[in-house]
């Protein structure tokens, strides 16, 4: 189950809350039981292991991405 992020704009704590999606736009109240808080954007990590250290991404050869992965379109 996704977890979102909220800080209470009352007493400026930073709080998670886990969710389905479809309820990931529902207000939230903070556990002090303050209603005015706000959703927090977060970066979401893609990818990667399990283990405690990062690997460093493969080299990519090539071009760029776009619609025809580097090429001339057309």
């Amino acid at each position: 189950m996704p977890r979102y992020e909220y800080r209470c704009r009352t007493c400026d704590d930073t709080f998670e809350v886990s969710r389905p999606m479809a309820e990931s736009s529902a207000p939230a109240d903070c556990p002090a039981g303050h209603a005015d808080t706000v959703k927090l954007l977060s970066a979401v990590a893609v990818g990667g292991s399990s283990g405690g250290s990062a690997a460093p991404a493969p080299a990519m050869g090539g071009g760029g991405g776009g619609c025809c992965g580097g090429g001339a379109c057309g």
